[in-house]
């Protein structure tokens, strides 16, 4: 999968403007929030400014050329919903490396070992038990278990 195949399918769980209080993200429009982007305008963001964030800041930042086909999007849509650091720890749980949060050659060599399919289930299982924990989970955890969910069925 390449990145242009990825933010169309991701770009299919965010939507367009929202300003809901319970989100401690703020204003976000296409998945990016007012609180991780302060300079940027929210309401008026492009789709193809909010492409160029989603390439730089998270395909790139978290890795996903170097990781196998089968695991790119959801360790992309990861690096979206919590963070990059958060992505490669869990990834690195799913695959059984120590999560250090760095992408490095031991969780590549880990990740190339590992089938497709198990290391997608695991991942999502991890990523499910992180998402849990917040306190956000209330309010947000049903969409979020969705969203887990349509990637499952999408793999």
């Amino acid at each position: 999968m390449d990145f242009d195949t990825a933010f169309e399918r991701l770009i299919g769980h965010e939507g367009g403007y929202v300003f809901d209080r319970r989100d401690s993200g703020g204003e976000t429009k296409y998945g990016i929030s007012a609180r991780s982007y302060p300079g940027e305008d929210i309401k008026g963001m492009t789709l193809d400014r909010a492409k160029a964030i989603y390439a730089r800041d998270f395909w790139g930042a978290a890795g996903c050329d170097a990781v196998p086909d089968g695991i790119k999007f959801d360790l992309f849509d990861m690096a979206v919903n919590s963070g990059v650091s958060r992505a490669i720890k869990t990834l690195q749980m799913a695959c059984g490396e120590v999560p250090d949060g760095i992408l490095g050659p031991r969780t590549l060599t880990a990740l190339s070992s590992m089938p497709a399919t198990r290391l997608v289930a695991r991942l999502s299982g991890q990523r499910l038990l992180f998402m849990t924990g917040l306190p956000e989970w209330v309010a947000f955890g049903k969409g979020w278990a969705r969203r887990i969910a349509a990637n499952l069925i999408a793999s």
